[in-house]
């Protein structure tokens, strides 16, 4: 909820919802500074999040309010399909930094490597890992870290966004609302995500496992 008006429902395992529903409602432009929030109310055990900012304005999803919304953090208003300003970032990584941050997440994740149908993603500098979120929805874990550098007040123009999940183009959208010039991926990107990346000026290292990996976009700024 923000400002009393319901946003969204998303599906989720219950942990870090803070940090989800901050994330989601920064990445969807609904909140842009930290100062405009004012009070938080998190009611655990309805797994319910209220928002107010300061000036109590709304102008989110105009849906009907008999219609519940049901989904992970998937970015819904805020996809661009042509992007005006790229990323310009002069952040490089050793592609043997790369495996090792992958090994590092797949490691870090209790509930990723107890389920196998949970995913982790991390904010990482290129030398290893700042902080981690885990989730059922790859979405959600990117909102979570988004939401947790937002509170933080963490510039993430010279970090790294690593995941275990696919790289959609909804995925790819949220970490260029970040500033986060590369992503580094378990798994594989779409097309789709792959464009938007190239257009972006977002690096795109995928599927990053067993001493291999792939880059997709902007391949400049990792060091073979």
């Amino acid at each position: 909820f923000l400002n009393d008006r319901k946003v969204i429902t998303i599906a989720c395992a219950g942990i870090n919802i803070k940090d989800l529903a901050i994330g989601f409602l920064r990445s969807e432009g609904l909140i842009e500074k930290p100062e405009e929030m004012n009070t938080i109310i998190i009611d655990r055990e309805n797994f319910r999040v209220d928002i107010k900012t300061v000036d109590r304005k709304f102008t989110g999803f105009h849906t009907d309010d008999s219609v519940v919304s049901i989904m992970s953090s998937g970015a819904r208003r805020r996809r661009k399909e042509v992007i005006e300003s790229p990323i310009e970032s002069d952040l490089v990584i050793p592609a043997q930094n790369a495996l090792t941050i992958m090994r590092e997440l797949l490691t870090a994740s209790s509930l990723h490597k107890k389920t196998h149908g949970a995913h982790c993603s991390a904010l990482a500098d290129p030398d290893g890992i700042i902080a981690f979120r885990d989730d059922i929805g790859r979405h959600n874990t990117i909102d979570m870290l988004g939401g947790y550098a937002f509170v933080e007040k963490i510039d993430c123009r010279d970090l790294i966004m690593a995941t275990t999940g696919r790289i959609s183009q909804e995925i790819a959208s949220k970490v260029f609302y970040l500033g986060i010039p590369i992503i580094i991926s378990h798994s594989v990107p779409t097309s789709r995500a792959v464009k938007f990346s190239r257009d972006a000026g977002i690096t795109i290292i995928g599927y990053v496992r067993e001493g291999k990996m792939k880059i997709y976009s902007h391949e400049r700024r990792v060091i073979l």
